[in-house]
């Protein structure tokens, strides 16, 4: 089963944010807990983990704007 990679919404106000950059590559086996990409908002820069263990399939493209909840990628 595929485990959808959303994005978190990090701080109180936040609705948005700009995808920065993917940490693995697609296709790289990818472990809990370990960073996955990171993300801009609020004038600062945030590192996101892993929610799950597997293979990751990028969705998202570096530079984009994306809404909480959007979906990034998939892990299976």
């Amino acid at each position: 089963m595929a485990y959808e990679i959303l994005l978190p919404k990090i701080g109180f106000s936040m609705n948005e944010a700009v995808f920065a950059e993917w940490l693995c590559a697609d296709g790289a086996t990818v472990k809990e807990g370990e960073p996955l990409y990171s993300i801009e908002s609020d004038k600062s820069t945030q590192e996101v983990e892993s929610p799950a263990s597997g293979t990751l399939h990028i969705k998202a493209e570096p530079g984009e704007t994306y809404q909480v909840g959007d979906v990034l990628g998939t892990i299976d």
